[in-house]
């Protein structure tokens, strides 16, 4: 029997209508039997990054339980779109956050990541930042294949956000089977 490993899922939007949140609910149906998905607690409500809030009262409950879903979880996927070529402000607030921690949260961690935009793109510039960033925090980065969804518009159905693209799913498929390995491999060398 194949090993199991619970994926937490961060999605980097918070926008109800957001083509990333529709992306990670069509994550299961595309995923190896291998892979279970968890949800990551909201990062919407984290403060600002602010080193006077950390001295005087500690880090926040959000980014505790945050920090607590990334360290039980075998893998982290991020799903995220581009906010001016690089992570939206919320994601990169809450990884501040997280790169403060002693334990930190996502050393020798694998993670993934995919994004949507709606331009031809695809969010590719956002994702070098992000992997700059997941350098910084000695985290395991799966590389590839990527997952690049642009004109997302085009990939989603209008009213119910379901994902419809079939090369789209196809290469969603190929990139969560591949990272079910890393994460293998990774926890084996651990």
């Amino acid at each position: 029997m194949a090993d199991q490993f619970n994926v937490l899922v961060i999605c980097g939007s918070i926008r109800k209508g957001s083509y990333n949140a529709a992306l990670t609910r069509a994550l299961p149906g595309l995923a190896p039997p291998e892979i279970k998905f968890v949800t990551a607690p909201t990062i919407a409500t984290l403060p600002l990054y602010n080193a006077d809030i950390q001295e005087m009262s500690g880090f926040p409950g959000p980014a505790e339980d945050l920090a607590a879903a990334i360290r039980a979880a075998d893998g982290v996927l991020f799903v995220t779109p581009e906010y001016n070529w690089s992570m939206p402000g919320g994601l990169k607030n809450a990884i501040d956050w997280l790169s403060r921690m002693k334990d930190q949260p996502f050393k020798e961690k694998p993670v993934a990541i995919q994004s949507c935009s709606q331009g031809p793109l695809g969010g590719a510039r956002m994702q070098y930042h992000w992997r700059m960033s997941m350098t910084f925090l000695n985290a395991f980065i799966f590389g590839t294949p990527e997952v690049f969804v642009g004109n997302a518009a085009s990939k989603f159905e209008k009213d119910t956000l379901e994902l419809k693209d079939q090369p789209t799913k196809d290469i969603i498929k190929t990139q969560l089977a591949a990272f079910a390995k890393f994460i293998r491999r990774m926890k084996a060398g651990a």
